[in-house]
């Protein structure tokens, strides 16, 4: 069966960019100047999805907005004849993706948030993006796990070796046998081992692959770390009785869920912006020979 349908969680309330995220989606915050979900939805766009259920809360109403149209400001800018600037804002509207959206009343978990995508999804396998990590390669992330359920014909989950240090942070798998170059058979999913508990230095990082049966999984699912339901566990109860590959990513991976992350991306993606690449290297070149005095 055709993977046509994603599903990005966006409703977790963004306390590590507190105060900004105070009155606003720490999703729609820039990197440069496109918000970071906008990268999420083109992944998926090139990756072949053609459906897209964003899970959204309280204060989450400006996504809406962005991927909605804006008569007035287009007028505006029709206008004054700034067809550039035009072309731009329509293009958001134009993405060739039906976006869909539904509400998470309370923040309960990942594995809570996937759960209210049961009725969009029905009985197909489709994937979940996380909006913390921007991914880049040749192939987008979400076509490579897709390439690997057209072969398996099974949930595959997306792992990156991070340092030991971190694994505490992530949910990490047991690696088993590798079937293929990157692909793995899991023993376990374990969710934010401690350090001395690791099973591996493999970690999820937020691009997923399952099948329907994760539904009913779910619907059963206990409350794990932190009291809230924990997508991790559910894929961990699915392994039992069906298999669920893990696809190492070997490309480029950008954490934007914290400020350093979120910083170093915007200086990165910055660098080859036609219309800043050029003064902020300038710009970085004169601050790293300030920084380089001042030691």
């Amino acid at each position: 069966m055709k993977v046509r349908k994603a599903v990005i969680p966006a409703a977790g309330l963004g306390t590590r960019f507190l105060p900004a995220t105070k009155a606003m989606p720490k999703e729609m915050l820039p990197i440069v100047d496109k918000p970071t979900i906008q990268f999420i939805v083109e992944e998926a766009k090139k990756s072949g999805i053609e459906d897209i259920l964003i899970v959204t809360g309280k204060s989450k109403r400006p996504i809406e907005d962005h991927f909605d149209s804006n008569p007035e400001l287009e007028a505006e800018l029709k206008a004054k004849h700034k067809d550039s600037l035009l072309e731009l804002t329509q293009s958001i509207t134009r993405l060739g993706v039906n976006i869909y959206f539904t509400r998470q009343p309370h923040p309960a978990g990942l594995g809570d948030a996937i759960y209210r995508a049961r009725s969009f999804v029905v009985n197909e396998p489709f994937v979940v993006m996380l909006g913390d990590d921007l991914m880049s390669d040749t192939v987008p992330l979400t076509q490579q796990l897709i390439n690997c359920y057209n072969r398996t014909h099974a949930s595959t989950i997306a792992v990156m070796k991070v340092p030991h240090e971190e694994v505490s942070k992530y949910g990490v798998i047991a690696p088993d046998d590798e079937i293929e170059p990157n692909l793995y058979n899991v023993k376990t999913f374990v969710e934010k081992p401690s350090l001395d508990e690791a099973p591996s230095d493999l970690a999820i990082i937020g691009r997923y692959l399952l099948t329907p049966e994760i539904f009913e999984i779910l619907a059963s699912q206990k409350p794990g770390r932190g009291g809230e339901i924990q997508l991790t566990d559910a894929i961990d109860t699915m392994n039992k009785t069906q298999r669920v590959f893990a696809h190492v990513f070997t490309g480029e991976r950008h954490d934007v869920g914290n400020k350093e992350g979120y910083l170093e991306t915007s200086i990165e993606y910055g660098l080859t912006h036609p219309e800043t690449s050029e003064e902020l290297k300038q710009y970085i070149i004169k601050l790293a020979a300030k920084l380089s005095k001042s030691k």
